[in-house]
């Protein structure tokens, strides 16, 4: 008897099923198509803000929607607009930077809205950013004046796996804190908001249950998410504890590993 096909695809952009050039390679664009023709639902679940979305609508034909800012954010591809966000309060954004500061000084720090962001006179501006319209550099005063939906610390040169550990032990209680870039760039969203609580809110609102989700991935914010859908999948190129995690692996993001599963659930 042939296993059901899921009704729910949840997949990571940034190097699980965007190339390592920046690109969705065609033969993904066609299995992430094949999806929404057999009737199942295809979310993107990232840690991108809602302003580095534009181009991933325009690839996947401005279909579906997108879980944005690990969890924070519900976004609809068609209109490109903010559905719902889970903000971290003004307060905590205050308390969460003071108790950084004092782990590591060297800390940078940036405040991600619905659409925008603000960011510090020492916060280093990395590619995204800098092709991206709506920051600007602010003072400590104004960089904690109105709620976020994520807060960023970037440290020039801290391993990411050591600095969310410290990070983790200071402000845990505070913020829910991941990473997802490789460098010591530090991802915050409001206490208890992960890939997963958006993604199990998602399906819980359309009858979808978890093990009826299959889910792809490759670095630690990634993997609640992961750990939460009935089946997984970790890219050959991902962090060693996704690895560790998933239920299943396939192929590298570079050699399009999550369409050569999509073509075999959606013949």
């Amino acid at each position: 008897m042939t296993k059901p096909a899921p009704r729910v695809i949840a997949t990571d952009l940034d190097g699980t099923i965007v190339r390592s050039d920046g690109r969705i390679s065609a033969r993904t664009v066609d299995a992430l198509a094949r999806v929404e023709r057999a009737g199942a639902l295809l979310v993107m679940v990232t840690g991108r803000p809602p302003r580095w979305m534009t181009e991933i609508a325009a690839a996947v034909g401005h279909h579906g929607v997108a879980i944005c800012a690990n969890g924070a954010v519900l976004y609809d591809l068609h209109t490109e607009t903010v559905l719902r966000a889970h903000e971290i309060g003004t307060d905590v954004l205050a308390e969460a930077i003071d108790r950084l500061r004092g782990v590591a000084p060297e800390l940078r720090f940036a405040v991600e809205y619905p659409t925008g962001f603000v960011f510090d006179s020492r916060y280093s501006l990395g590619r995204w950013d800098a092709e991206a319209l709506g920051g600007r550099f602010v003072d400590d005063a104004e960089l904690v004046a109105r709620p976020g939906t994520k807060l960023l610390a970037f440290h020039p040169d801290a391993d990411p796996d050591v600095l969310a550990e410290k990070a983790g032990q200071a402000v845990g209680d505070l913020v829910t804190v991941t990473h997802s870039s490789g460098r010591g760039l530090l991802e915050m969203s409001a206490l208890g908001v992960t890939k997963a609580t958006a993604l199990a809110e998602f399906c819980a609102e359309r009858g979808v249950d978890a093990a009826d989700v299959v889910a792809f991935g490759d670095m630690p914010n990634d993997l609640p998410m992961l750990g939460w859908a009935g089946t997984s999948y970790g890219v050959a190129n991902g962090h060693p504890m996704v690895l560790a995690a998933v239920t299943h692996r396939t192929a590298r993001n570079d050699d399009d590993g999550v369409a050569q599963v999509l073509e075999r659930l959606f013949p």
